[in-house]
């Protein structure tokens, strides 16, 4: 990893470290990239839950990407899901009436769903929780981050 992709992921981690954001499962396209940014990132904000590389993220379409969440576990109440654009973007715009244009490398879009189980995500419109990337970081980081990186 680059020195400012491992910086750009210091970021993000310390951020969902200090919001206590921790998923239940994490689903990943199995491309190299993907992996290791999954794997330094569950380091980062000590996630010991399961992990699932799969082909189906690697490049797939909307519907695919559809059809790999509704087939989760109910009992999973948060799952990340580790992608590639412009398959992410676009069914980041299926799942929220806001139009959320092309995530950038590391970007996190939180989406909260009113649902009980997961194949309700094709009839529902999600609320977007947060949605950060690292360049949202250069020219101002909170304190608490900063703190969390030790750049005070």
């Amino acid at each position: 990893m680059k020195p400012r992709g491992k910086k750009d992921l210091e970021t993000i981690s310390s951020y969902l470290s200090l919001r206590k954001i921790k998923p239940d499962l994490v689903l990943s396209s199995c491309a190299l990239r993907a992996q290791n940014t999954v794997n330094k990132l569950v380091e980062s904000i000590e996630y010991k839950g399961k992990i699932n590389f799969m082909q189906e993220l690697y490049l797939s379409r909307p519907n695919i990407l559809m059809d790999t969440i509704t087939l989760q576990d109910d009992h999973f109440d948060s799952i990340f899901l580790v992608g590639h654009n412009p398959e992410l973007s676009e069914f980041a715009n299926i799942l929220v009436d806001e139009n959320c244009s092309k995530m950038p490398t590391l970007a996190i879009l939180a989406i909260n769903f009113d649902i009980d189980c997961w194949s309700e995500i094709r009839d529902v419109k999600g609320k977007i929780d947060f949605f950060i990337y690292p360049k949202q970081f250069r020219y101002y980081m909170p304190k608490q981050i900063s703190g969390v990186l030790g750049k005070d």
